[in-house]
């Protein structure tokens, strides 16, 4: 039910093509004396969700901070449907691990407030913010601020935010990372769900080994600081059988294990 191609070190092999959304190109990022990342070279494909993976401090947020255009690279290119990234723009957009909801504001307003920015009318703005509310499971919710809502259902709010304003590049940080794991679990089959409705490009950060092996197309294992590229593993999950069959199959088990072996000499 699962297998898995894996790369490393220079034998890495890119998308290329027209399905190659966004370029990393040669990225390097310094705090003052601290080399966050050096030589990251990837490209993320459309209808795809790739995820970076790696030990705390590898710079996994921070590049995906720099494809957003809220961090600047030291040096390098990102590249998002052919034209340089010089700081955020309406083709990407970004899931915080911490919600970032407006506490002012009802759910409808969060989740359309992009669209707002962008000038659209308020009745079509309301139509499709209440389509993505519906899509996140959230019907019935559009009155509601956010204190009223658990944190799952807050991060529901800030997916379907990103979801709202159709751009091309979604990038999430850890986004399920907050919820208990009932709820992450749904959380990721709800996320499977818009991946392959959305056809967009997915970017997406988690700490879990399990979690990213079930969600992802392809993985991409970073080095500690500095975070460098150290493999590529497409888990090939066969995603025609039950969660729960994929969940037990020895296959998946076996692409977490390959995982767990190659980040455990970096576990403290």
């Amino acid at each position: 039910m699962a297998n898995s191609a894996l790369a490393r070190g220079d034998n890495l092999k890119f998308a290329t093509g027209n399905d190659a959304v966004v370029q990393v190109r040669d990225i390097f990022k310094n705090y003052g004396d601290v080399e966050a990342l050096r030589g990251i070279n990837l490209e993320f494909e459309r209808g795809k969700l790739t995820t970076l993976l790696g030990p705390s401090g590898c710079g996994k947020t921070t590049l995906l901070k720099i494809i957003a255009g809220l961090v600047p690279a030291t040096s390098g290119e990102i590249r998002v449907n052919g034209r340089a990234v010089t700081g955020p723009g309406p083709e990407r957009a970004f899931v915080f691990q911490d919600f970032a909801l407006m506490p002012w504001a009802t759910v409808l307003r969060n989740v359309g407030f992009g669209l707002e920015l962008k000038g659209m009318p308020a009745a079509e703005r309301d139509r499709t913010a209440r389509r993505y509310i519906e899509q996140v499971g959230l019907a019935g919710f559009e009155q509601k601020y956010p204190h009223e809502l658990s944190g799952g259902m807050r991060q529901r709010v800030g997916i379907a935010r990103a979801f709202a304003v159709n751009a091309d590049v979604l990038l999430l940080d850890e986004p399920f990372s907050a919820v208990d794991e009932q709820n992450r679990r749904k959380f990721q089959e709800d996320l499977l769900r818009l991946v392959e409705l959305e056809k967009k490009t997915f970017i997406f950060v988690t700490h879990s080994i399990e979690e990213a092996v079930y969600v992802s197309d392809r993985i991409v294992l970073l080095s500690p600081r500095p975070g460098r590229v150290s493999q590529i593993i497409d888990p090939m999950i066969d995603r025609s059988a039950s969660p729960d069959d994929i969940r037990r199959d020895a296959g998946y088990l076996d692409v977490v294990e390959e995982i767990w072996q190659g980040l455990r000499q970096y576990a403290e």
